[in-house]
């Protein structure tokens, strides 16, 4: 065996010993309180094993080859691990962003309490900036050693547990959209912050939105050059497109479709089974075959990010390829599960877009169609960036 073939048999044997049997019955239907100690114990347990941030450098507690990354979401997927949900922003963007662009004394601050179980959430969207997330109205006007923060952002993920946020705000409202913003680290408990959950289509209230009233951020917080935020931005947006995406899609591709298959298996009250009609055999083909499409683009993604060799428009390609196939997997899902699968009003907690509960798999699938980029944009960016074809005349 080589030694990615141990590897892969210790990250199995550990799954079979540490992932929690019950979870998902035991994370259905569960308050703030029991679902936000169930994370921090999860990621507690993958911490110890090594396995919490193998995208990090050695010296920070990561240092996994991408090879060995790949494989181990192959296996939390195949055992149908949770998803470190509280965590995401986290070890993703706030850690990327820090690497990339934080000082020496940030990083020392931040990056340890990450791994203690410190929760971040991303300031970003605006009711008026979510794709064109450069038109932000957010102002942070310097005063002396501090920054006093007005506005509001949208979709703050998990903010309503967020210990710090990762804050864009325009520092020069004179200077073009994209050139007068600054990137801040805003500890969520400052004063003059408000936040409130907003009920989404499937009853969850992991969005938030954050009112800043006031709030006072010292300078010392700030990422990178005061107005060259945008360009930090970059950092933080790209974790979006590169293990977290390759994570994705493992789970998608393993326990996503192998509950799409049990369920065309089912029988009836009549005892048939959906998978005896040739419609459906052909469909779950189709979709497998795009599930391969989907893991293997990520895996190529992701090894060319670490070589150096990643294009323009390749991570926007993932991520319509991922969102739109995820919308297709649960309308099949909803559609073969039928009426009863209406009366499922609740998934687990610590799952991610593919739990089972079809319809509102599907429904949640729309927000991957939206964040980050919606669809229209992403095929604007393959277009232009990818495919070198021009710029759309702007409007009159």
């Amino acid at each position: 065996m080589t030694e990615l073939d141990d590897f892969r048999t210790d990250v199995r044997r550990w799954c079979a010993d540490h992932v929690p049997a019950d979870w998902r019955a035991s994370q259905t239907g569960v308050g703030d309180a029991e679902f936000v100690t169930f994370q921090k114990q999860w990621f507690a347990e993958l911490h110890t094993a090594g396995f919490a941030v193998p995208h990090w450098p050695a010296e920070w507690g990561g240092g996994m080859s991408v090879a060995e990354q790949i494989v181990l979401y192959q296996e939390l997927a195949a055992a149908d691990a949770p998803r470190l949900v509280l965590a995401f922003v986290g070890i993703h963007h706030a850690a990327s962003t820090l690497l990339a662009a934080g000082t020496d004394a940030q990083r020392q601050r931040h990056l340890p309490a990450i791994l203690d179980g410190e929760i971040w959430v991303q300031g970003f969207s605006e009711p008026e900036a979510g794709s064109d997330l450069a038109s932000l109205r957010t102002t942070a006007r310097r005063a002396g050693d501090t920054f006093i923060v007005n506005g509001q952002k949208l979709w703050a993920s998990g903010g309503a547990h967020a210990d710090w946020c990762l804050l864009l705000a325009r520092t020069d409202p004179k200077a073009p959209k994209r050139k007068g913003i600054s990137y801040f680290l805003m500890d969520m408990s400052a004063p003059g912050i408000d936040v409130r959950p907003i009920r989404n289509a499937v009853g969850d209230s992991h969005f938030c939105e954050v009112f800043l009233n006031d709030v006072e951020i010292p300078a010392e917080n700030l990422i990178g050059a005061e107005n060259a935020g945008w360009q930090v931005a970059q950092s933080t947006l790209g974790a979006e497109r590169g293990m977290t995406m390759l994570e994705l899609a493992e789970r998608l591709g393993n326990a996503g479709f192998r509950w799409l298959v049990e369920l065309c298996a089912t029988r009836d009250a009549d005892g048939n089974r959906p998978l005896d009609d040739a419609v459906v055999r052909d469909r779950l083909a189709q979709l497998e075959i795009e599930l391969t499409g989907l893991r293997g683009l990520c895996r190529s993604v992701v090894e060319g990010h670490d070589a150096g060799a990643v294009g323009p428009a390749d991570p926007s390609i993932v991520k319509l390829f991922y969102s739109e196939l995820l919308q297709r997997m649960t309308d099949f899902g909803a559609d073969v599960a039928g009426l009863p699968a209406h009366t499922v009003l609740s998934k687990p907690m610590s799952s991610g877009w593919e739990s089972g509960a079809w319809v509102l798999d599907f429904i949640g699938s729309w927000e991957w169609t939206i964040p980050g980029g919606a669809s229209e944009v992403q095929r604007t960016i393959i277009g232009e960036r990818g495919l070198g074809l021009p710029r759309e005349p702007a409007s009159a």
